[in-house]
């Protein structure tokens, strides 16, 4: 019995794992779970300037879903299970067309089969004011015009909110619907670039 009793001991000492090799699984399944939920679930985005103004503003930290507009293939942007395609008035996240490799936050005026123009600075879609529209018109900006453009199929037309002053798709073209990588759905954290401060008035959802 005695010699039973000290087998099991023994062999129950020798299966443990060592510290050292508990730790490192720990850290290797925690930065395995952190590049699955970045690549496929939510990802952080930090807003650097004004141009979506008055939704988003400059210092304001928002969390893109990734999976709402279906599941992609990483690097390639090839749609693995389709779930559905961005939306007039979504705010999206995506790979720039001027500085590839770059993310650009805008929102989606038009999809395919729209017709977009500017008449007096202000936006039509199909030949109407947006309904709804969020942007914020300068009335001291110059009152240019643009369009119509039709956008072509698999691409977003995208405008800035603070409208006068954004670099968007009426300067460089349309997105593709592979160069998106998320809806923008919340503010998580908000801090004054000039005052330091936190803005704790600002986190909340994306409207």
């Amino acid at each position: 019995m005695r010699a039973k009793s000290a087998f099991k001991f023994s062999a129950g000492r020798a299966g443990r794992k060592s510290p050292l090799r508990e730790w490192t699984e720990i850290i290797l399944m925690s930065v395995f779970l952190a590049l699955f939920v970045r690549t496929f679930v939510v990802e952080a985005f930090e807003i650097p300037s004004g141009s979506m103004r008055p939704t988003l503003q400059e210092g304001d930290c928002i969390l893109a879903l990734k999976p709402v507009y279906g599941l992609k293939m990483p690097w390639t942007g090839r749609v693995l299970v389709p779930v559905a395609e961005p939306e007039r008035g979504d705010v999206v996240v995506f790979d720039a067309p001027p500085t590839p490799g770059q993310d650009y936050v805008k929102r989606v005026v038009a999809v395919a089969g729209d017709t977009v123009e500017t008449r007096n600075g202000r936006l039509r879609v199909n030949g109407r004011p947006l309904a709804d529209d969020p942007g914020r018109y300068d009335p001291a900006a110059p009152k240019g015009d643009f369009g119509p453009v039709r956008v072509p199929p698999g691409k977003l037309f995208v405008m800035g909110d603070n409208r006068n002053h954004s670099f968007d798709s009426r300067y460089w073209g349309f997105v593709d619907l592979e160069a998106v990588r998320g809806r923008a759905v919340a503010i998580y954290w908000s801090w004054d670039p000039d005052g330091w401060g936190v803005r704790w008035s600002r986190m909340g959802r994306i409207q």
